[in-house]
């Protein structure tokens, strides 16, 4: 059966024509039906494929102010810049069987996407109006981009659980630990916990509302086939090993260390730059739940010494 991912060298038009009877024969399909349909089908534009209309219609501020739409749409913007990043570390996730020059190119990929992310901070830094953002957002509570389930997915696919637990137990858990127990202790709980209470933030309880149970099943189906675990089973001699190496160490810091810095930076301009400390619509403690020296979140720890660890985020 011929695959739908394979690529053609130069072909005449009866070897298109062949294969295409061949493609849909296999498929026990009358080739015929879907050559007229081919025929019938109206060439493809831009806008339709695209989508353009539907993209720019998704922007519903809550207020009349005009940079609201910025913030709405920089944030449309950053979706989809994590969902390139995950189509591309699905790819290995998936593919047990992935070469290491295959495994390289994804991460590098990932890395174009993840320097466009940090790149891209410089839009809510700059690109919008102070006293207009501090208006609006009051409009937008208890929402958070702390409840952005990519992130959380992001982090399940490219490291162990327990690595991912809060600082205050992560030298107690281990890979094995069961998952309802790592759960109860991830680090971005500590955005939506009260430490004095315990009590959960609204933040909190509508993420975990929507999103908890399919986290759980991702962290169970992923377990021990994460980036990091795909990377430790290769031959840590190869030299092209040791390119993809390098790959991974950079988006680890790009993601883990200079974009939060890049994020701590604007939240504390419009947040704390009059010395007002405002808080976070969603409620958490940002200067401590966005700096990267804090929780000290790390998908490659076996990449870094225990100098570069120590010093993570300073």
């Amino acid at each position: 059966m011929l695959s739908s991912g394979k690529i053609f060298g130069k072909m005449d038009n009866d070897d298109i024509i062949k294969n295409i009877e061949e493609k849909y024969k296999d498929l026990n399909q009358d080739p015929n039906m879907y050559l007229k349909g081919l025929y019938h089908s109206k060439p493809v534009n831009y806008w339709e494929y695209i989508e353009v209309e539907t993209l720019l219609s998704l922007q519903k501020p809550k207020t009349d102010f005009p940079d609201e739409s910025i913030f709405i749409m920089y944030h449309q913007v950053t979706e989809l810049l994590l969902k390139l990043i995950t189509h591309e570390i699905k790819q290995v996730i998936d593919n047990p069987g992935i070469k290491t020059p295959v495994f390289k190119d994804k991460m590098e990929r990932v890395n174009r996407y993840a320097g466009v992310l940090t790149a891209s901070f410089s839009v809510m830094r700059e690109g919008m109006d102070y006293e207009q953002y501090n208006q609006f957002r009051l409009a937008l509570a208890p929402a958070s981009g702390f409840q952005s389930a990519q992130f959380r997915f992001l982090e399940i696919y490219c490291t162990n659980l327990h690595l991912l637990t809060n600082t205050r137990v992560k030298e107690k858990m281990e890979a094995v630990t069961d998952i309802d127990t790592l759960f109860d202790q991830l680090y971005w709980k500590d955005a939506g916990v009260n430490p004095q209470t315990g009590k959960k933030s609204l933040m909190l309880q509508q993420f975990e509302d929507k999103y908890i149970d399919a986290l759980k099943t991702a962290a169970h189906k992923y377990r021990g086939k994460t980036i990091l675990n795909r990377f430790l089973a290769l031959d840590q001699n190869d030299a092209e090993v040791q390119e993809l190496r390098h790959a991974l160490r950079e988006f680890d810091h790009t993601y883990n260390v200079i974009w939060p810095l890049a994020h701590i930076k604007t939240a504390a301009y419009y947040l704390n730059s009059k010395g007002e400390n405002k808080a976070a619509t969603g409620g958490s403690e940002w200067q401590k739940y966005l700096h990267p020296s804090y929780q000290k979140r790390i998908f490659f720890p076996q990449l870094w010494t225990a100098e570069e660890k120590e010093n993570w985020g300073k």
